[in-house]
This record gives C-alpha cells, sequence and structure tokens, in this order.
C-alpha cells in the first residue's frame, strides 16, 4: 500500500507541475520533463543550467518518506563528480532535518537552496536573459570565426565578438555557445553587457 500511495502522489504532484508554465522555457541540462512546482523551483532550475559542475537535472525525481508521508523533491542534481543530489527551492520550507535525514536513510544526498541564494547577486537574472537562445542553431561558420578570434586575442569584450558573425543572430550565438560550454563569462559581477570579457573554454 505504501508503494501504492506514493506512486499515485508522484502522477498528482508531475500531473499538477505539467499545467504550469514558468518562464523561461528552454533548458540546457535537464532530462526528462519540464515539471516545476513555482516560480522560484524553475528559477533554480535556471542556476543549475549554468553552473558549470552540473552535468544534468532531473525534476521530481523520487519519493521520500518523511514522518510517514511521501515527499517529492523538486530536483535530482548530477555533477561532474557523478554524485547525485537532491535538492529543494527554498520556497517550500526552511531546511529541515527530517527530510534531510530521510533523503540519507534512501541513499541520497540532500540539500535545500534558500530563496536569498537563488536571487542574490547578478546571476539568475542572467542565466535567464541566456537561456532565452538556449534552442538556437549555431551557424558553423559563426563559431568558428569567434573561436578563432578568441584563439587570437585571448579574451573579447561582448561587443567585439559580435563583429566575428555574420550567418545568424549575433546575440543569440554568442548566449548558446556560452550555454554549451564553449565560451565562459563572469555571471556574479553585474549583467551581461557590452564591456562584458569572454573567453574561450579549453
Amino acid at each position: 500500500m505504501g508503494i501504492k500511495h506514493d506512486a499515485v502522489a508522484v502522477a498528482s504532484a508531475r500531473k499538477r507541475a505539467a499545467t504550469y508554465n514558468f518562464q523561461p522555457g528552454p533548458t540546457v541540462k535537464l532530462e526528462g520533463r519540464k515539471l516545476f512546482r513555482t516560480q522560484i523551483a524553475r528559477d533554480l532550475g535556471c542556476l543549475l543550467d549554468v553552473n558549470p559542475a552540473v552535468t544534468s537535472w532531473v525534476c521530481m525525481p523520487t519519493t521520500l518518506q518523511v514522518n510517514g508521508q511521501p515527499y517529492i523533491p523538486d530536483f535530482a542534481v548530477f555533477n561532474d563528480s557523478n554524485d547525485v543530489t537532491l535538492a529543494d527551492a527554498g520556497d517550500r520550507h526552511d531546511p529541515d532535518r527530517d527530510i534531510e535525514a530521510a533523503a540519507k536513510r534512501a541513499g541520497w544526498n540532500y540539500r535545500c537552496v534558500s530563496r536569498e541564494e537563488i536571487y542574490e547577486g547578478c546571476r539568475l537574472q542572467n542565466a535567464r536573459d541566456l537561456l532565452r537562445y538556449a534552442d538556437y542553431s549555431v551557424p558553423l561558420g559563426d563559431r568558428v570565426r569567434l573561436l578563432a578570434a578568441l584563439d587570437e586575442h585571448s579574451s573579447l569584450t561582448v561587443a567585439e565578438c559580435m563583429s566575428s558573425f555574420r550567418e545568424g543572430n549575433p546575440m543569440a550565438i554568442l548566449a548558446a555557445m556560452i550555454l554549451r560550454g564553449f565560451l565562459d563569462v563572469e555571471l556574479d559581477e553585474t549583467l551581461i553587457g557590452p564591456e562584458t570579457s569572454i573567453r574561450r573554454i579549453r
């Protein structure tokens, strides 16, 4: 009965989340369906997409038993060390030791990411701006020209990068290349602008 109860709880939560259309729509590292409980959970997903240590993430991945009740974390996050962490956006609750203990019993790491951490600084706004272009297809010629220019100059500003593009939307190309791991840009200090420095990731 417990397994059946958990399955019903997961199905119900996923069905409800599937009706929401939180923005931005595109993702980069998400595997599976987009299932966001709230806008804050969606915003945490934006940060996962621009975190270089995160290789992939999954929405509403499993059920924990917390005080005899099924509990569905927002995400399972896979990192470049092959570790997996269950993560919640902090609008749900303050970090809860019962949930952390339940995750540990089930063999998972667990983290509740506070609202303050999600919204502090410029990273989230930069991530949201970039993700508008996550589905953009980068023309081969433009990609090669920009990478060659960065090989020559080591770094360029956003404004200087614009002159490398001939075939597509310059800002969309730049954003897509950042999201796909070709380019490195500082996301925390200020909003991306003409003077922002761009470097190639080797």
